[in-house]
C-alpha cells in the first residue's frame, strides 16, 4: 500500500505537470509577438496652444502614412511592431487613446494615423513626466505582446512639475528593461514674456539627463514647428529599425556621448548641449517659485 501511494502521488504529479505545461503553452500561444512595443507617450499640457497640439498630432499622423516609416516597422524578423498612443498630463491625467495595435503592413499604418487623425485634441493642466511613465510601464507589462525590444518614447515641451521626482519613475522603467527615448519641444523660452511660469533652460539636456535611459536612448529636440513632423518621422524610424534618416533635418542625440564618427549632424548637436549635469527638480523648484517660494 504505501509503494501504490507513492505510485499515485507520482501520477497525480505528471499529471499537474502536463496540464502546466499545457496552460504554459496556451499562454505563449495567445501571446502575440513582435519586434517591438512602443508607446507613444505625448504631453498635452497646456503651455502648448491648441494649433501647437495640433501640430504635434499631425506630425505622428503624418509620420505613420509615410513610407520610411511603413519600410521600418516591417523590417525587423516578425515583420510588425505593437504601439499605442497616450496622452499625458498633470499627476492622474494619462489617457490611452488608441489600444494596442499591431502594425505589419502599409495599410495598418494607415488605418492606425486615420484613427489617430479623428481623435479629439484636449489639454490638462501641469505636467507630470514621472506619471506618464509609470503609466506607459504599465501599458507594456500589463499587455499580451511579447517583443524583442520594448521603448516608451516621451513628448513634451516641459520639465515635470507634478507627481513623483522624474528620477525616480525613470528608474523604476527602466529596471523593467524598458527603454525610454524623448521628443523635447523648446518653443518657449523662459523671459520670453510667453509660457506659463514653469518653463526651463536648456529641456534637451534636462531630457538627456533626467527622463531618458536604456539602450541605445536619445532624444530627437525640436527647435521649430516646422521641423516637428520630419522629427516625428526620424524618431520613429530610429526607434523602430535603429536606422538614421535626413540628419540635418533632425539631429539626435544619444544618452551617451555620441561620437564623432557618428556622423557631422549628432556633432553639432552634441556641441549645443552643456555637460554639467542638469537640475532634476528644475521644474518643481520652477512652480514653487511661480507659486511664492524662493531657492538660495
Amino acid at each position: 500500500m504505501p509503494f501504490t501511494g507513492v505510485v499515485r502521488i507520482g501520477a497525480l504529479g505528471l499529471a499537474a505537470l502536463a496540464a502546466a505545461g499545457s496552460a504554459v503553452s496556451q499562454v505563449q500561444a495567445e501571446q502575440r509577438k513582435a519586434d517591438l512595443e512602443l508607446v507613444l507617450a505625448v504631453d498635452i499640457s497646456r503651455s502648448m496652444d491648441y494649433e501647437e497640439h495640433a501640430l504635434q498630432r499631425d506630425g505622428y499622423v503624418e509620420a505613420f502614412r509615410h513610407k520610411d516609416v511603413i519600410n521600418a516597422l516591417m523590417s525587423g524578423p516578425e515583420g510588425r511592431i505593437a504601439v499605442t498612443y497616450m496622452e499625458w498630463g498633470g499627476e492622474g491625467a494619462t489617457y490611452q487613446m488608441i489600444p494596442w495595435t499591431m502594425i505589419d503592413s502599409a495599410g495598418a499604418a494607415h488605418a492606425f494615423a486615420d484613427r489617430l487623425a479623428e481623435e479629439q485634441i484636449r489639454s490638462e493642466r501641469r505636467t507630470s513626466i514621472s506619471a506618464a511613465l509609470f503609466a506607459a510601464a504599465d501599458l507594456i507589462e500589463g499587455n499580451d505582446i511579447v517583443a524583442h525590444r520594448r521603448v516608451i518614447d516621451v513628448s513634451g515641451d516641459g520639465a515635470n512639475n507634478a507627481g513623483l521626482p522624474v528620477e525616480e519613475a525613470r528608474d523604476y522603467v527602466l529596471r523593467r528593461n524598458i527603454t525610454i527615448n524623448g521628443l523635447p519641444i523648446l518653443l518657449n523660452k523662459p523671459g520670453s514674456g510667453f509660457g506659463n511660469g514653469y518653463d526651463i533652460d536648456h529641456l534637451d539636456r534636462y531630457y538627456k539627463h533626467c527622463v531618458i535611459g536604456g539602450d541605445s536612448a536619445f532624444i530627437a529636440p525640436v527647435y521649430d514647428l516646422k521641423h516637428l513632423a520630419a522629427t516625428i518621422r526620424k524618431k520613429l524610424v530610429m526607434e523602430i529599425a535603429e536606422l538614421d534618416i535626413e540628419p540635418d533635418a533632425a539631429p539626435i542625440q544619444f544618452a551617451e556621448a555620441a561620437p564623432a564618427a557618428e556622423g557631422p549632424a549628432l556633432t553639432r548637436i552634441q556641441l549645443k548641449l552643456p555637460t554639467e549635469k542638469s537640475d532634476c527638480l528644475a521644474g518643481e523648484k520652477a512652480r514653487m517659485r511661480r507659486d511664492g517660494f524662493n531657492f538660495q
